[in-house]
């Protein structure tokens, strides 16, 4: 059963499966069930997601639809009401730390330090997750999104696109398998955003998985081999490949009415 314009009018609780790769991979990440409450609203509500090597599943919908507050339980950091979160194939929930080792977050906020340069910051962070050689891994990250130049700079005098790609660069720190971003295009210029989508589609090349939570669907539509709209809280379609984005905008803004 296709997911059309039609389908998604009259039952918007119908969502069509991922399609299982032929070769049969293991999912890096893999949540299902997922409902999250606060209170009586119903942030999340019933959610299935599955990552696999080489898969950037791209997330959009409106403001208030739960996108970040999906891939806060997919990173840990907020625990689902029911429901399950896999890392490859171990539970989320685990008190083991290393279950969580192979995930990069980005989130809303960038949780530098203002005072600290950007490679004092990173090199923190790589001391935390024991690399062998903290500022190396600092400054190799910050080259690898373009930001070599502002290594010794303090953060506070960084622009906010700036900030951002810094944030980027401290998730990519680890080299982790499954990387989780929240609006990562939001303050870029042209070049940048090029420049993110490039360290994306290499990471896709080398069998590494991506959950892309964004506004922007011109800078993600591309890169992304699957895609999923949520609206209060819930899935209402998901595809792929993404179909083409022109034919796409007029479903989604009539999706937004209904």
């Amino acid at each position: 059963m296709p997911a059309t314009s039609s389908n998604l009018s009259t039952s918007t609780n119908w969502v069509p499966p991922l399609t299982p790769p032929a070769d049969g991979s293991s999912p890096l990440l893999e949540a299902h069930g997922l409902e999250r409450r606060f209170g009586n609203t119903r942030a999340v509500r019933g959610v299935d997601i599955t990552v696999r090597g080489g898969e950037l599943v791209a997330v959009f919908g409106p403001n208030g639809a739960g996108k970040t507050t999906l891939l806060r339980m997919l990173g840990g950091l907020v625990r689902p009401t029911s429901g399950r979160v896999a890392v490859k194939g171990r539970d989320l929930k685990s008190s083991d730390p290393e279950v969580r080792r192979p995930i990069g977050l980005l989130s809303h906020q960038s949780f530098l330090y203002d005072d600290l340069t950007a490679a004092e910051n990173l090199a923190f962070t790589a001391r935390i997750y024991g690399l062998a050689e903290p500022r190396g891994a600092a400054l190799e990250s910050l080259a690898a999104i373009g930001l070599e130049h502002k290594a010794h700079q303090p953060v506070r005098s960084l622009s906010r696109g700036m900030v951002q790609r810094v944030a980027l660069a401290r998730a990519l720190l680890a080299e982790p398998e499954i990387l989780l971003l929240d609006e990562p295009f939001t303050g870029l210029d042209a070049p940048a955003a090029r420049h993110i989508q490039d360290v994306l589609t290499s990471r896709r090349s080398k069998g590494l998985g991506a959950v892309v939570v964004s506004h922007q669907f011109a800078e993600v539509w591309d890169i992304a081999s699957h895609m999923m709209v949520m609206i209060e809280g819930a899935v209402i379609r998901r595809e792929s490949p993404p179909p083409p984005l022109g034919s796409f905008l007029p479903e989604y803004e009539s999706l937004l009415r209904e």
